[in-house]
């Protein structure tokens, strides 16, 4: 396998980023391709606003993005300090198996670590187990809070 640098996104990425975010959407998760141009606008916000959030990309030497990792950013009340949501964490399933989710993961958490976050939070599917087994490997807690959702 080539070398994977794990780096901050940029407008140049679109493209790929976009082809990353399709296959995670629909071929992992199953579900419908959003509407539009929803997905481009929110990787446009995202490098336009990096207060609210970020993503970070894995990319071959050959400049091939093969993952990706997008973080939130809110407030926690209880300590007055930002902290980050993990929201979305990708490898492409033909490279899978090389710790290249691993690296994501640690590049966010050095970035929340970096930046004086309060912590990160880590979400995924209950059914999820891989990305389960690599947050425990990383020495995740479940939170003692309980997620709750209206649509």
């Amino acid at each position: 396998m080539e070398h994977i640098n794990i780096r901050k996104a940029t407008k140049k990425d679109i493209p790929q980023l976009l082809e990353l975010m399709d296959q995670y959407i629909v071929d992992f998760y199953h579900c419908p391709r959003p509407k539009g141009q929803s997905v481009e606008n929110l990787v446009q916000h995202l490098l336009e606003n990096p207060y609210e959030g970020i993503q970070f990309v894995a990319e071959t030497e050959s400049n091939h993005l093969v993952g990706f990792a997008t973080l939130y950013f809110t407030f926690n009340t209880l300590e007055a300090k930002r902290m980050a949501i993990l929201y979305d964490l990708f490898v492409s399933p033909e490279t899978r198996g090389g710790k290249i989710g691993e690296r994501l993961m640690q590049t966010c958490i050095s970035y929340i670590r970096e930046h004086d976050y309060s912590h990160m939070i880590w979400e995924t599917a209950h059914d999820n187990y891989p990305a389960q087994a690599l947050y425990d490997k990383l020495g995740a807690k479940k939170a003692v809070w309980l997620n709750y959702e209206i649509s």
